[in-house]
């Protein structure tokens, strides 16, 4: 992979798609399998001028091979809510952090082998900082990964815990609020059409009733389903997700979730009749994200209460016309556990650092030096009292991926094929544990993407 000027850029795609005003139409598409390498290696690494011409490039080509940024809105809503599916999955959300072109490809060759349709492909507003991946990037990725791999039908993006910071909004909620929103905006611009919403940072434990409890909670997540709405393009209903207890806390129970919906939903009614509300809602079972490593550097085994998923997931089917509860940071969870999720009718499953740490695995050992050195250095700070040096070094090296983006970009084959095959084993199996394989059709049922043209760059 290489960067290209402008004039290659247009040099690379010339004879191979015809280019429009606000459109592409691709008469080769093999050769464009052969390109995308580099337009999306110029979209990372590129000047500004060639990320904006190469990003449109992807975005216009995709769109026309049929592939398509996509709300799962619909699918959550109607299919799920109802139980209406010919079988019961449970959507995995995959934060992908780092070599993401390559790492998302392994994924969609997964989805296109076992006929996929349902996944979703995820970052968080703390990955988009500590990753240096911004939304329009991010989206370029996965749609180039799509291209690459001959995958066709909707794309679901997502972002991920637009979390509100508990300090900032005690010293000022409306400036808080406002970041928030501009975030939010942005994602939905580059086409990420589902949102997680997540203020249970706010949450109170302190306050005597389970409404009170999840006052800033719910007026926030109101204010944000209302702006969304607002702002999304015309024929899409963009999925927006709550939480009610923050990952790593207390676990949920079904009366917090009817307080929180009751004061949402009245909340909501404040911006207009009949706004769509939330299609899902985050839950804490018992898990931490990240899982919790031990001095040793291994990771502490979870006990995770399938019950919370199942008696909130409930509840928000038959009384609130929701997909279900949401599992935030399951990725490293034993292997035997990941089939009870869909037997507890889950309605998503969010996995991060799993993937992370098998990309730790086959890092050539001169490489993982330099970046734990890095780490000792630059971010001695987050060394809390107690840890031991592999403690530290597993909770900070996702932090490396901003820093060493395109060091791992580059990584050489000899390195990336073994990852990549492990990465791709590991989202097979997954796949087939949340019950995916085959949900092509069912997708296709619920979601009638939505073409969004956009004019080319000056």
């Amino acid at each position: 992979m290489r960067k290209l000027s402008y004039e290659e850029i247009l040099n690379t795609v010339d004879g191979t798609v015809e280019i429009k005003e606000d459109s592409v139409s691709v008469k080769d598409e093999e050769k464009i399998r052969e390109v995308i390498d580099n337009l999306i290696y110029t979209a990372v690494f590129g000047g500004d001028r060639e990320k904006e011409l190469s990003r449109w490039l992807i975005r216009a080509i995709a769109l026309d091979l049929g592939i398509v940024p996509s709300s799962i809105h619909d699918l959550y809503t109607k299919g799920m809510a109802k139980e209406e599916l010919p079988f019961w999955f449970t959507v995995p959300a995959m934060n992908i952090r780092g070599m993401t072109y390559d790492v998302m490809r392994q994924i969609f060759k997964t989805a296109v082998e076992k006929e996929v349709g349902a996944f979703i492909l995820e970052i968080a507003k703390s990955e988009i900082g500590y990753t240096d991946q911004r939304p329009a990037e991010y989206t370029a990725c996965v749609l180039a990964a799509a291209i690459k791999e001959g995958f066709r039908g909707p794309v679901f993006i997502q972002g991920d815990h637009f979390q509100f910071n508990a300090k900032k909004y005690s010293e000022n909620p409306e400036n808080e609020l406002e970041n928030i929103k501009k975030l939010t905006k942005e994602a939905i611009e580059a086409d990420f059409y589902n949102i997680d919403i997540d203020p249970s940072t706010l949450v109170d434990y302190s306050k005597p009733t389970l409404k009170e409890q999840q006052f800033h909670n719910y007026i926030n997540t109101a204010k944000m389903t209302a702006f969304i709405r607002e702002i999304e393009p015309e024929g899409v209903t963009v999925s927006v997700g709550g939480e009610i207890g923050h990952i790593g806390g207390k676990n949920s129970t079904p009366e917090e979730f009817e307080a929180f919906m009751e004061g949402y939903l009245e909340e909501l009614k404040k911006y207009g009749e009949n706004i769509p509300h939330i299609s899902k809602i985050s839950v804490q079972t018992g898990t931490e994200h990240g899982g919790i490593p031990l001095p040793d550097g291994r990771v502490a085994e979870v006990k995770l209460d399938f019950s919370v998923l199942e008696r909130i997931g409930e509840v928000a089917r038959k009384k609130y016309s929701m997909a279900g509860a949401v599992q935030h940071g399951a990725s490293t969870l034993p292997d035997e556990l990941f089939h009870k999720f869909p037997e507890v009718k889950t309605a998503e499953i969010h996995l991060a650092t799993g993937f992370q740490n098998i990309i730790y695995d086959y890092l050539p050992e001169d490489f993982k030096e330099e970046i734990y050195n890095w780490l000792k250095t630059e971010l001695k700070n987050e060394w809390k009292e107690g840890w031991t040096e592999q403690q530290f070094i597993y909770k900070t090296r996702k932090k490396a991926f901003g820093k060493f983006k395109k060091e791992f970009w580059d990584l050489p084959e000899s390195v990336k094929a073994p990852m990549m095959e492990a990465l791709k084993n590991k989202f097979n199996f997954l796949f087939e544990q949340l019950n995916v394989f085959n949900t092509k059709d069912v997708v296709d049922k619920y979601i009638k993407p939505v073409k969004i043209n956009k004019k080319k760059p000056e």
